[in-house]
């Protein structure tokens, strides 16, 4: 029983799915190789039907029309079979393609997840989507379509000529007379389609960036009165792929008359040589009416696939431009891979960083940098914007490649870890909080395998009530079930951190890692979210990245970071009496709140008072 799910669980992971189009096609083998089976019965069926076609013509002309019945009765039989094969050749040669595309779509999304940020700065979203949509659907036309029509015209191909070679060489001979032009114009227009296809789907990639930029950005377009110029923007990607599209279509037009004007050159020399053989007796070289008809069936038979080869090229070439954009996401390597240990059985949150450097091509953001956190405490990363505070985050939760031996959690290094595990034992509530376009239960629950339970419910209220968001969610217009929009443009800058940080507080990590949680907060709000990280840290170990030393004094531990490097490191009474860096956030800090404390106190009948004196002196 477990080894049949295991197979079952492997089978279908994505990790197993092969990338290559080979691959896919040897994956779905037995697929194609019934359909092509299939298809051979389906020509070998009209094969019969034309034989039989000839012999009833022969006996209606021939003086014996009593004969007619038994082939007639044949071809209604052969017409049967050539029905359900063809039928039965295009189930299961379109599934194989439609299960290579749910295939290559679920791995893509695997390659993706697993990739890392210097992919995506050099990818878009927009350019993503792209390939995912348009590209694979090419490919899934290649692995279907394009593959049924490319068996279809061998065995068409091979099906008719055996009729017509046996009718007459000759007349084969006469009707092949444009087929090694059809040969050369399909092999030049070939490689063109390649080419504009590329290019046509790569101006759909960029129009979408463009798209997808404006709808996640609107807020910002608006406020700045932006709108001409991003129209102006999307008119000319829009116009670039307006002329890849009809570049495209241009040299598809151009090749399918052309392809269409020498099978009918060919067409015209069958009647021309055809009617002169019919006109002679068979003795003499002629030929009859029925093998007239029977050759007439079988050309026609294999003209239609050849002319349809042009379109089955571009159908060939398209999936293989789709392919090549899909391939550079599957080759794309990952910055962050799974280590080689098992996860562990347990874990209780100890954090060590020794020695930790990092650098974004040649700027190291964070410089040599080693603290402690035992199990259970917290401790606060303070310094200035662009200190490499949130860098320092980031790789403590290996979203980014965090150096071998540089950090560890209970004494055993993350990269030698499972990412599952080590993404399970630290929870992360990044800065800039991104939020789905779905409801804020299934935003704050998205790590809940069944968020609309009962259980996950309460743990969703829990959560909120702790980040100070619960009250707000209930003030929504359909309270937990209230959509966000996309990227929580719905909501405000506070709210989105809040949902953000009670999303982390409900996978309940061991290690949590929070990102300047109250940058966007009042002063009440954040001494409230304060004492609930205070009631965390009580349970589990917390990394809280800030700029507020109000929030820094609750914890256990302080770190102070300047330019990369710890420039400071103990508590908050220790670091306030060296009178160093973190001295000075706490004096500038305190005294920016006696400022704000007496501007509230203060009233407005002073303050219109005392600015007329301000601007005297």
């Amino acid at each position: 029983m477990d080894g049949k799910s295991s197979e079952k669980d492997t089978r279908n992971d994505p990790a197993s799915f092969p990338i290559t189009l080979g691959g896919q096609f040897r994956r779905h083998l037995p697929r194609y190789v019934a359909g092509t089976a299939m298809l051979a019965v389906f020509q070998l069926s009209l094969n019969r039907v034309d034989w039989l076609s000839k012999a009833a013509i022969d006996d209606v002309f021939g003086g014996a029309p009593e004969e007619v019945t038994r082939p007639a009765l044949f071809i209604f039989g052969f017409a049967m079979l050539a029905l359900v094969t063809r039928v039965a050749s295009r189930w299961f040669i379109f599934n194989a393609g439609r299960d290579a595309e749910y295939e290559l779509r679920a791995l893509l999304l695997h390659r993706l997840h697993r990739l890392g940020t210097a992919f995506y700065r050099t990818m878009s979203a927009g350019e993503i989507m792209s390939r995912s949509t348009g590209d694979l659907q090419q490919v899934r036309l290649l692995l279907g379509f394009g593959v049924l029509n490319v068996i279809n015209v061998f065995f068409a191909f091979a099906s008719a000529l055996q009729v017509m070679l046996r009718v007459s060489v000759k007349l084969t001979l006469v009707s092949f007379v444009t087929l090694p032009a059809m040969i050369v114009l399909t092999r030049a227009f070939s490689r063109r389609m390649f080419l504009y296809t590329r290019k046509n789907q790569e101006a759909l990639g960029k129009l979408s960036e463009v798209l997808q930029t404006n709808l996640a950005g609107v807020r910002v377009v608006r406020s700045f009165a932006l709108e001409q110029r991003e129209r102006r923007r999307f008119d000319v990607a829009n116009a670039a792929y307006l002329e890849a599209s009809l570049a495209l279509a241009r040299l598809r037009g151009l090749m399918f008359p052309l392809v269409g004007a020498a099978s009918a050159v060919g067409v015209i020399g069958f009647f021309w040589y055809g009617a002169a053989l019919l006109l002679r007796a068979p003795d003499d070289g002629g030929i009859t009416r029925g093998s007239f008809f029977a050759f007439w069936l079988a050309y026609g038979r294999m003209m239609w696939p050849m002319i349809a080869l042009g379109f089955s090229i571009a159908i060939v070439q398209r999936g293989r431009a789709g392919y090549a954009r899909l391939k550079e996401v599957f080759d794309a390597l990952p910055e962050v891979t799974d280590g080689p240990l098992p996860a562990p059985a347990t874990v209780s949150g100890r954090i060590t960083v020794r020695g930790l450097s990092f650098a974004y091509g040649d700027r190291k953001v964070v410089d040599d940098v080693t603290f402690d956190v035992p199990a259970g405490k917290s401790i606060a990363v303070v310094g200035r914007t662009g200190s490499g505070k949130s860098t320092l985050a980031m790789l403590l939760a290996r979203l980014l490649p965090t150096p071998a031996g540089t950090v560890q959690i209970d004494g055993n290094d993350v990269c030698d870890l499972p990412l599952s595990a080590v993404r399970r034992a630290i929870g992360y509530a990044q800065q800039d909080a991104f939020l789905f376009s779905t409801t804020v239960s299934r935003n704050i629950g998205f790590c809940l395998d069944e968020c609309e339970s009962e259980a996950s419910s309460l743990r969703i209220r829990d959560a909120s009530r702790e980040a100070q968001v619960l009250e707000e969610a209930l003030g929504l217009p359909e309270q937990f079930d209230t959509v966000v929009g996309e990227r929580g443009v719905q909501l405000s800058g506070g709210q989105k951190q809040r949902i953000a940080l009670a999303r982390a507080l409900v996978r309940e990590p061991k290690v949590l890692v929070l990102d300047d949680p109250l940058s966007a907060v009042d002063a009440k709000t954040e001494a409230a979210i304060l004492d609930a990280i205070d009631r965390q840290a009580e349970h589990r170990t917390v990394v809280l990245v800030t700029h507020r030393v109000a929030a820094a004094s609750r914890c256990d531990a302080i770190i102070v970071l300047d330019e990369g490097r710890v420039l400071e490191q103990g508590t908050h009474d220790e670091l306030v009496a060296a009178g160093g860096l973190y001295a000075a956030f706490a004096e500038e800090q305190s005294a920016k709140s006696e400022l704000d404390a007496v501007d509230v106190d203060e009233p407005p009948a002073a303050q219109a008072a005392a600015a007329p004196s301000e601007v005297a002196v």
